[in-house]
């Protein structure tokens, strides 16, 4: 466990195994330890980089809103402080939100990218940009400067973040330990964390589908782990035509929740692994 500072805030980095390096970058609102089920399968294999973004996990208090381009540029800065230089490509793993910072990392640093795989990726086909963005980040923050003052993080940031995970499994409650889970949820700075990620969601989809008019993938390769419960298969299509529109294959974990490192670590590392 290693904290760097980047850009001014303290960023918690773990390092686990051997081989290639592979980065995993967990959805919005979670922390490295989601991907636990994932790395003693993955790690006799790839050298695995987890990290927090800021106010997430053990990562200090964000200083700016998240972009799109500045999610890939701190996946290059946690690769570099891992002691992975620019020479060495590495396997990108993005689940929900995190794909579209992966897939952006792999667009703008395509010699430092050996691999993409989705999880479960974030899609949004044909995004558009917020009206009055300026309102609705004040309003976002002001939100956050509510919440926390009313002590609502320490009093349910656990509860809500075990209640999200059953909900976003197929079977079964949180694995986390609770020790772990109130350090990282009990605190204002993850309230804003989350709070941001949310709110700058649309604008992070906009700004990769310009990205994606403008800069290739080049060929690489890319798997999209597609999570299947049963019943409706529009979400299996979506995630069908977004491995297509990429030039990757799909692979579909079933049965999954949308938290498939949880429910079915396995495939994770199999889609790793033969990307």
């Amino acid at each position: 466990m290693t904290f760097v500072r980047i850009l001014g805030v303290p960023h918690h980095i773990r390092v686990d195994g051997t081989g290639p390096v592979c980065v995993l970058s967990a959805g919005l609102g979670m922390a490295w330890f989601d991907w636990d089920p994932v790395v003693p399968l993955l790690a006799p294999h790839r050298t695995v980089v987890r990290f927090d973004r800021p106010g997430l996990g053990l990562s200090g208090h964000a200083r700016a809103w998240p972009t799109l381009t500045g999610e890939a540029e701190r996946i290059a800065r946690v690769l570099d402080a891992a002691g992975v230089g620019a020479g060495v490509p590495a396997t990108l793993v993005g689940h929900s939100l995190a794909g579209f910072h992966c897939e952006a990392f792999a667009r703008l640093f395509p010699e430092r990218t050996a691999g993409l795989v989705l999880v479960d990726s974030s899609v949004e086909e044909a995004p558009r940009p917020r009206r009055a963005p300026e309102f609705a980040d004040a309003c976002t923050r002001a939100c956050g400067t509510l919440l926390s003052t009313a002590g609502v993080p320490r009093a349910l940031g656990p509860f809500l973040r075990r209640t999200a995970v059953r909900a976003g499994r197929y079977t079964g409650g949180d694995p986390a330990p609770y020790d772990l889970v109130r350090r990282a949820y009990s605190t204002s700075r993850f309230l804003h964390a989350v709070l941001a990620e949310n709110g700058r969601y649309r604008d992070q989809a906009v700004e990769l589908a310009s990205l994606r008019g403008r800069v290739p993938l080049d060929a690489l390769p890319v798997t999209v782990l597609a999570a299947y419960e049963g019943g409706s298969r529009h979400w299996l299509d979506r995630q069908r035509v977004l491995a297509e529109r990429l030039g990757g294959v799909l692979r579909v974990s079933a049965p999954a929740g949308h938290l498939v490192m949880l429910d079915r670590p396995q495939d994770v590392v199999d889609a790793i692994l033969g990307t």
